[in-house]
């Protein structure tokens, strides 16, 4: 009896155990959902009261183009930065401008808001549009594809292709990334939430990677039917995206000869053998002066003799009649055509003599006596 009851008591403890695991797994799981329409609470004065310890400032220039658009809105930026407690100065003689804290600033990252809306409005931006930074769910990144392609004309063409004919590309990365879109200079500026920044800069790297940013606007269209579906939320969407295949570009055109690299050795190579060593090596050091001279007329002498020889052979080949091709006939006779058949020749004379005038039949009959006789009373008469 005792036996079982211990039994029971550790089964209903492993049991208990296993309850508290899965409550704790679903509480974990829990804080890891954010619930639909969530939206974080507004920082107010009441989050800190006694606001900053140190003042904080920044600056940026901007080009000579944009300071009369700037000159025109500043007034707005001042008013909009103001709502914070920043204050904004305008220098048109620098070519800058700067934010900076005051003592009334409660929000620490209000001056890094101002210094993205600054940012912004130096790249091209329109106040309209830069003035969403001072959100609490937009952020900006402003993406530097200058230094990405060497060549400049290759550049020009793969920003072009980001843009697309009349904006259209862009337009439709800004519709599905739900981003402000800015394509000015060496630079491209991006506003939005956060999810779409990361997109947004995904398509630009590879546009300026030569990949056509067709092929990202196809895949987040299928993202973003995808994530409709709420069964489809927690699955893998690989199986519903398409992979798209790199043609291979004409390789380049091997040279006819490589030249093959040399083992690498630490040893220098070699040195060449002098005068003196060639001579050591074949005897002629130790001869006498006056033999030395008379081998050397010698090899001269040889040498003239070749060159001889070979200007009268250059000579005598004009003297030298080209070989004649033997006579073909252009229509060579059969071995059956070359043979007379006599027989057939005679035939045909004969039918020649049958078809001349007044020429006697070959097969006619010799006259009777009864014609002779007429003729010959006739000659009498």
């Amino acid at each position: 009896m005792a036996s079982s009851d211990a039994s029971d008591g550790v089964k209903e403890a492993l049991e208990g155990k296993k309850l508290k695991k899965t409550k704790h797994i679903v509480d974990e799981s829990e804080l890891l959902s954010v619930p639909d329409g969530w939206v974080e609470p507004a920082f107010t004065r009441d989050d800190n009261p006694r606001g900053l310890l140190e003042e904080s400032s920044f600056a940026t220039l901007f080009p000579k183009y944009r300071e009369a658009y700037l000159k025109e809105c500043w007034p707005l930026v001042e008013r909009a930065l103001g709502e914070g407690h920043i204050k904004a100065s305008l220098d048109l003689i620098e070519g800058s401008m700067t934010v900076c804290t005051t003592r009334k600033t409660f929000d620490p990252y209000a001056i890094v808001r101002a210094r993205d809306l600054i940012k912004l409005l130096a790249r091209s931006v329109p106040f309209e549009q830069a003035v969403r930074i001072l959100q609490d769910d937009v952020a900006c990144d402003i993406i530097k594809v200058g230094t990405l392609v060497r060549n400049r004309e290759r550049f020009v063409k793969r920003r072009q292709r980001l843009i697309g004919p009349k904006g259209s590309t862009l337009k439709a990365l800004e519709l599905l990334t739900n981003c402000y879109v800015m394509v000015q200079g060496n630079t491209v500026s991006a506003l939005g939430p956060y999810n779409g920044l990361k997109e947004v800069r995904k398509v630009v790297m590879d546009t300026m990677k030569n990949i056509h940013p067709i092929y990202n606007i196809k895949m987040l269209m299928i993202k973003r039917e995808l994530s409709k579906d709420p069964e489809l939320r927690t699955q893998s969407w690989e199986r519903f995206l398409p992979t798209f295949r790199h043609k291979n570009l004409n390789k380049r055109k091997e040279p006819k000869k490589k030249s093959v690299k040399k083992e690498y050795t630490p040893f220098p190579p070699a040195q060449p053998e002098s005068q003196i060593d060639k001579e050591l090596a074949t005897g002629e050091f130790f001869l006498r002066e006056h033999v030395k001279k008379r081998k050397k007329m010698e090899m001269i002498k040889v040498k003239q003799a070749e060159a001889l020889t070979k200007k009268k052979e250059e000579r005598n080949k004009a003297f030298i009649p080209p070989k004649e091709k033997p006579f073909q006939m252009k229509h060579k006779l059969s071995p059956t055509e070359s043979k007379l058949d006599i027989q057939a020749i005679k035939d045909k004379v004969k039918k020649a003599k049958t078809k001349k005038l007044g020429a006697p039949p070959v097969n006619q009959t010799p006259p009777t006596s009864s014609t002779n006789k007429k003729k010959k009373s006739k000659n009498k008469g």
